[in-house]
């Protein structure tokens, strides 16, 4: 769904009754659910599925379900278990293509330490998988998108540009190179979230997925009420995106989510179109957006150094003002 439908259904689907233990659900639009235990344990539940953006089942499998773990670690957890979700065309695919799905989401799961301990199945139209995944925090450690500060700064764990680079793809004009490019960044898993986590000085986390840098970051301004500022020069751009975007590529998805919060954002006079084009790319398995003190952003970029996130950079502040997002 885009942003502005996702919005309006959710607002018309309040909670009938209030649960004190419930410390994120979906007020904010946060990444994950939050459910406290005890005063030390909190649950991170959430759960994400699509259909395949590459051609390779064995990748298509890695992809989704490092996606879905990704909302673990951008609530600052630690992932412990996952549930399978598999949706596929009986009788149309191959056992051996869907038990080559199911691999690499395995796969996956093995890099993060955690099983999968059961799942759901359907025949469906088209191939689906996904991941219900698992996670635990400390209740006083979980990193929600609606607490940044003014004077924040804004660092991106990710570069952008992969909806960019699946368009090519469907059209066959993605190069190997570039395609082992969008495989390396699809695949790479948040951790970093959880050692983010032990940060007083990291105020706010989230992560660039199917709405875009922008939808995403509009997240942060809107739970903590301020505006956000960047700059562009400085966001970090997978090398074959940026050439393809200029090329024409891009997907429906991006126009859809401007959408739906354009009003909320200023760019530059002049700015050309291919920016939007990026700003708004839905990333499949997008990187960390984090909100920390000025003072702490040094250490965050060496966290992310630290775990190979070589894109990893300081993209601009929040400052007080009204719920948007201002591109220099």
């Amino acid at each position: 769904m885009t942003p502005a439908l996702l919005s309006e259904v959710l607002t018309r689907s309040t909670a009938a009754r209030v649960f004190a233990d419930l410390l994120v659900g979906t007020e904010t639009s946060d990444d994950a659910a939050v459910y406290r235990i005890n005063d030390t344990q909190a649950i991170v539940a959430t759960t994400d599925f699509f259909m395949p953006i590459v051609d390779d089942p064995f990748d298509f499998g890695c992809i989704a379900a490092t996606n879905a773990i990704s909302d673990v670690y951008a609530m600052g957890a630690r992932p412990f278990l996952a549930l399978a979700l598999l949706g596929m065309p009986v009788g149309k695919l191959p056992a051996e293509v869907i038990q080559s799905i199911v691999a690499g989401g395995r796969s996956v799961c093995d890099a993060a330490g955690i099983p999968i301990g059961g799942g759901h199945s359907i025949d469906s139209l088209e191939p689906i998988y996904g991941l219900v995944a698992l996670g635990l925090v400390h209740p006083d450690k979980v990193k929600r998108n609606n607490a940044a500060r003014p004077g924040d700064v804004l660092i991106l764990g990710k570069a952008l540009g992969v909806g960019i680079m699946s368009a090519a793809l469907k059209k066959g004009e993605l190069r190997e190179k570039a395609y082992r490019q969008l495989l390396e960044t699809t695949t790479q898993l948040n951790t970093p979230g959880i050692a983010l986590a032990e940060m007083p000085g990291v105020h706010a986390l989230t992560d660039a997925t199917g709405f875009g840098l922008l939808g995403h970051l509009l997240g942060i301004c809107r739970g903590s009420r301020l505006k956000a500022e960047l700059s562009f020069d400085r966001i970090p751009v997978l090398s074959a995106a940026r050439h393809l975007v200029q090329q024409g590529f891009w997907t429906g998805a991006s126009d859809r989510n401007w959408a739906s919060y354009q009003h909320e954002v200023t760019l530059a006079p002049g700015a050309p179109d291919w920016q939007k084009k990026l700003l708004t790319d839905p990333q499949t398995s997008g990187g960390l957006i984090v909100a920390c003190e000025a003072e702490a952003a040094p250490a965050v970029l060496e966290i992310f150094r630290q775990q190979g996130f070589k894109h990893a950079t300081q993209i601009g502040r929040l400052v007080a003002g009204a719920p948007s997002v201002v591109v220099s």
